[in-house]
């Protein structure tokens, strides 16, 4: 009995493992969008209004997105909805050098 035990928790260290690791990557993913405001604010000129529509447009997909994403999920189950959203996430860091502005 305590072999199966032993088992059952390696099986279930290494999926635990990754999710923490995704979740630190979405958290951060998210809290860097509150640093880069100031930032964007000065080297683009923006008014404050305009700088925090970043964070508005950056929450309110979470509400447009939520039933498209579940019709993902359903399909594609969570293991490779994750993988989904770190290739999504991997795609939209790779075109930066598009907005890269010169001083």
């Amino acid at each position: 009995m305590d072999h199966v035990s032993t088992q059952t928790k390696r099986n279930n260290l290494i999926p635990l493992i990754i999710i923490g690791i995704l979740y630190f990557v979405f958290g951060f993913a998210t809290w860097i969008n509150g640093a880069l405001i100031p930032i964007l604010k000065t080297s683009s000129q923006l008014s404050d209004f305009v700088s925090y529509l970043i964070t508005f447009a950056f929450y309110i997909s979470y509400f447009v997105t939520t039933l498209p994403s579940s019709r993902i999920l359903e399909k594609i189950e969570f293991k490779n909805g994750m993988i989904l959203g770190l290739l999504v996430m991997a795609v939209g860091v790779s075109n930066l050098h598009i907005y890269k502005t010169e001083r």
